[in-house]
């Protein structure tokens, strides 16, 4: 791949022994970030041209179902309740034949990478072997990096508070056969099921197989009327179970005392606000991690309830955080000021804490030379951008998909010029919809789906 010279353009590190620059460069060297600067000077370079640019890290999502992308916004009014009954427990996820999920996941993933978000957690559903395969063929394709989370299957049999099922086994060798190495663009989790979806013995022999296999461990925890029953990971931390290689998606309804011992003991958050505030997860835990010590990670979650686009996503967390603080001082008779949650802050919760939740916090979620080129270009010339006065706030709260002009994972150019690169749209869209038919045709299609 050569050198790259990104030229000009205002560059956003997030690392805060770098800072942020009005006007500076990077020059990336094969896949990696040697120096970020003004006015670098550098020979036998492919000069880009960013002097109409934000430059900055990709963004990374902590939590997607990615294969859900072929059944995309088929549940816009879906209850948490009625999304459980209709993707899990026999239904649609259970109908998926392997080709569905290599189409699932390819096209998810481009989705990802054409908004901007170079690396993300796929937190899968898995049916087969054969199922996995094609899983992880469709994310390769992609050309994003991704933790593919090996999970269980969809069925009841699993999903319940006394299954002493898993499959263990599998996993293992789904990591001796595609994940020996961590220097790679895919990377290997555990997408397990936890002690309010599975038995306790179930959880912690899952727990204990993700260390043994050196992989992040995420599950989904703490919400809904039981969420605040269970005290799941206060049951976590007695057992001396409580690591930072543990993830847990939601917490909406935990304790302060238990977000405490996560800030202590290691353990991060995935945040998926929009999907929470909608479906009934309970009020996003943004808050509540902020207050005792712990910064949380941003997710979309699922794919058939709204876009996989995380600048939807900060906007969520940061005005649904502030609204919480504000009606607590309006009504005591006061009014905010100032607000106290910035916009630099959720940028940081969905690149350098995402990084951190998923492992890779040594690779991406920062311009620091040293770590892999994951970057976007975002134009600053478009007109619900420019002008750029503030480029922290622009990119949080003006800036969407359709900016984003140019990815890069690794220092490969996937995305140019606001088009994909090397991505046969038509054979994809084709085989898409092939997948959607055939998954409603067992199911029986949704009263509110047109085909």
């Amino acid at each position: 791949m050569g050198r790259k010279l990104f030229k000009d353009g205002i560059v956003l590190t997030l690392d805060k022994d770098i800072g942020d620059f009005n006007k500076a460069d990077v020059l990336v060297e094969g896949s990696k970030i040697v120096e970020v600067k003004p006015n670098i000077e550098a020979s036998d370079c492919e000069v880009i041209d960013a002097s109409d640019m934000i430059v900055m890290p990709g963004l990374v999502d902590s939590h997607r179902h990615t294969w859900e992308s072929v059944v995309r916004n088929v549940g816009a009014d879906w209850s948490l309740q009625k999304y459980l009954g209709s993707i899990y427990f026999g239904n649609i996820g259970s109908l998926r034949r392997p080709q569905d999920d290599y189409i699932g996941n390819l096209l998810g993933a481009l989705e990802a990478l054409d908004s901007g978000v170079t690396t993300f957690l796929d937190w899968t559903m898995i049916m087969s072997n054969d199922h996995t395969d094609e899983m992880i063929r469709g994310l390769k394709e992609s050309g994003a990096r991704a933790v593919f989370a090996h999970g269980a299957p969809g069925d009841a049999e699993y999903w319940n508070r006394e299954s002493t099922i898993d499959n263990g086994a599998d996993a293992k060798k789904i990591k001796e056969k595609y994940f020996s190495s961590k220097d790679q663009l895919l990377t290997m989790g555990l997408a397990i099921r936890g002690p309010e979806f599975s038995s306790w013995e179930t959880s912690v022999k899952e727990i204990n197989l993700a260390r043994e296999l050196d992989v992040v461990c995420s599950m989904h925890l703490g919400f809904g009327t039981w969420g605040a029953v269970d005290r799941s990971i206060e049951k976590l931390n007695n057992a001396n179970l409580l690591g930072p290689d543990l993830n847990f998606t939601h917490a909406n309804a935990v304790s302060p005392e238990e977000m405490k011992m996560l800030a202590e003991n290691g353990g991060s958050i995935s945040v998926t606000p929009e999907i929470e505030m909608m479906m009934g997860h309970g009020y996003p835990a943004t808050g509540l991690c902020i207050e005792n010590g712990v910064k949380p990670s941003i997710g979309v979650d699922v794919v058939t309830s709204t876009g996989g686009d995380m600048f939807a996503q900060m906007k969520f967390a940061l005005q649904a955080e502030r609204a919480r603080v504000n009606s607590k001082i309006i009504a005591g008779g006061e009014m905010p000021e100032p607000l106290h949650l910035s916009a630099r802050e959720v940028l940081e919760f969905a690149t350098v804490e995402s990084a951190k939740s998923l492992m890779l916090e040594d690779k991406v979620g920062t311009l620091t030379p040293g770590k892999e080129a994951d970057i976007i270009m975002v134009r600053t010339s478009d007109l619900n951008i420019f002008p750029v006065n503030d480029p922290i706030g622009t990119v949080v709260q003006c800036t969407h998909t359709g900016n984003v002009d140019s990815v890069f994972v690794a220092g490969k150019a996937v995305k140019r010029d606001g088009k994909l690169l090397n991505v046969d749209l038509e054979k994809i869209r084709k085989l898409a919809i092939e997948s959607r038919n055939a998954i409603f045709e067992k199911y029986g299609t949704p009263d509110n789906v047109l085909v």
